[in-house]
């Protein structure tokens, strides 16, 4: 049985897509329906960029999703059974598509509006991340609680790997994390360049829009199960994987924990489906026994199907 792993937001690149679509008619369908659903040229961001126009949040969002479900349409008959799949942040959207509890044009429609709704968030209250290597969780955590005050907040947002964890939050109160965390014995600590402070507190103004955006999206039975973000359990529950999408948007996501899940039910094969590899570098991190191979480009493909 594979597990599906789909990458978040980060993983775009300008060219994302390009050579898919001109080998794939499965791929060039999904990605001139994505045009047409939202009525903007996704493609041509993801193809000739700029990259400044495909990195913006409101559009790197449904682009990632875009070039995961067009992968996923042009490799599905060669997977086999799925046992479950999860997604990073973003990604978690990208799954719920791909296991057909949302349509791909419902999905394309509220990741966009998420996209939105995040990027208006950093706009009204100014916050940024940092990624903190080489101390292990609870230690991010106590450091993140010492530097935090009522006004000037810093939180674990990404737990990615064993010493890997990003942290988020208000400007200042992230400065004064990443001093701490080198004090504390991290190997590195470093600014990210973000928009916002993403799975923190400070998404809290984005939740009622979301709220808004899911009520208007059918939720079906996925035809197989999703690990949460937030929980990592897998969900196969319509209701709930709507109520964990949106308590998302201010939780961390515990990828770590979103793998061991997987592996303990008795995945061994995993496919990273979409731009990059940066998931499949996570697992090795992670599960180092685990079979890891991304597919996001022609030549991937290729090598995949044969």
């Amino acid at each position: 049985m594979v597990g599906l792993l789909l990458p978040g937001q980060g993983s775009q690149f300008v060219g994302m897509g390009k050579d898919l679509v001109a080998a794939s008619a499965a791929a060039r369908a999904t990605f001139e329906e994505a045009d047409d659903v939202l009525g903007v040229s996704l493609s041509r961001f993801c193809f000739d960029g700029p990259e400044a126009e495909l990195t913006a949040t409101v559009n790197a969002q449904p682009a990632i999703l875009t070039h995961s479900v067009a992968v996923f349409r042009t490799i599905e008959s060669e997977l086999g059974p799925i046992a479950m799949a999860a997604g990073h942040s973003l990604g978690e959207f990208s799954a719920y598509v791909i296991a057909g509890t949302l349509s791909f044009a419902d999905g394309l429609a509220t990741v966009r509006r998420r996209g939105e709704l995040m990027f208006g968030s950093g706009q009204k209250r100014a916050g940024t991340m940092a990624a903190v290597l080489g101390l292990d969780d609870d230690a991010v955590d106590r450091v993140c609680a010492e530097v935090s005050t009522p006004d000037s907040v810093c939180v674990a947002a990404n737990f990615n790997a064993p010493g890997q964890v990003v942290i988020s939050g208000d400007v200042a109160a992230i400065e004064r994390c990443v001093e701490a965390a080198k004090a504390a014995g991290a190997r590195r600590a470093m600014a990210l360049n973000v928009s916002g402070a993403f799975h923190s507190p400070l998404m809290e103004e984005a939740v009622a829009g979301l709220a808004a955006q899911l009520d208007t999206v059918a939720f079906a039975d996925p035809r197989f199960p999703v690990v949460s973000n937030v929980t990592a359990t897998a969900v196969s529950d319509p209701a709930t994987a709507r109520d964990l999408l949106l308590r998302q948007l201010t939780s961390p996501v515990r990828w770590t924990a979103c793998v061991r899940t997987m592996s303990d039910a008795g995945v061994r094969r995993f496919v990273e489906i979409g731009p990059g590899s940066v998931l499949s570098g996570l697992l090795k991190r992670i599960e180092r026994e685990a079979e890891a191979t991304a597919v996001g480009t022609a030549a991937q493909v290729e090598a995949f199907s044969s």
